[in-house]
């Protein structure tokens, strides 16, 4: 069923590969500022050098600018590519029906005919859309996540190798 559903990407391959490129970039900015400000605050404020505030400052606002357009650029990609999904979708579907037999065109309804056209397409550009963003964004974010811990603190990331079993079997109680 999925090498169905994905013969229907067709085109939309570009966007479907581009979002995943941009959230990459915006997920290694989102944990790099938090250790941007870290910075800023041990050798700039605290030592006094306001050339390295302003500096960093500047660092900070570009990273936030940069990390901002990548994540309007892959949601602008992921909408593209999940709307252009769902149209060949229905337009494979409309031409399968065309080619219904007369058996078949009596097992469905016309409404039923509607709403796998409709409603359960919707539901299948909206999956692919959560796919092509939150399912790539998740893993890249825990794996810099945590290995931005371990570039700040060894002893206290071990806490979190420590929780990740626990955490693993409450996903998979939900």
């Amino acid at each position: 069923m999925i090498r169905t559903l994905a013969k229907s990407i067709r085109e939309q391959k570009k966007a479907s590969l581009l979002s995943p490129f941009y959230i990459f970039f915006e997920v290694i900015l989102e944990v790099l500022i938090p250790f941007l400000m870290a910075y800023l605050i041990d050798f700039g404020i605290e030592a006094g050098n306001v050339s390295y505030v302003l500096r960093m400052g500047a660092t900070l606002v570009l990273a936030t600018a940069v990390s901002l357009l990548c994540g309007v650029l892959a949601g602008h990609y992921a909408a593209k590519a999940s709307a252009g999904y769902a149209r060949n979708l229905r337009h494979d579907i409309f031409y399968s029906v065309q080619n219904f037999s007369f058996f078949n065109i009596d097992r469905f309804s016309t409404a039923s005919l509607i709403t796998r056209s409709t409603t359960d397409v919707t539901n299948i550009q909206n999956a692919y859309q959560m796919l092509i963003r939150v399912a790539i964004r998740s893993p890249v974010m825990f794996a810099f996540s945590l290995f931005m811990a371990f570039s700040v603190n060894r002893s206290l990331s071990l806490v979190f190798i420590a929780v990740i079993p626990f955490l693993a079997g409450g996903l998979y109680l939900i």
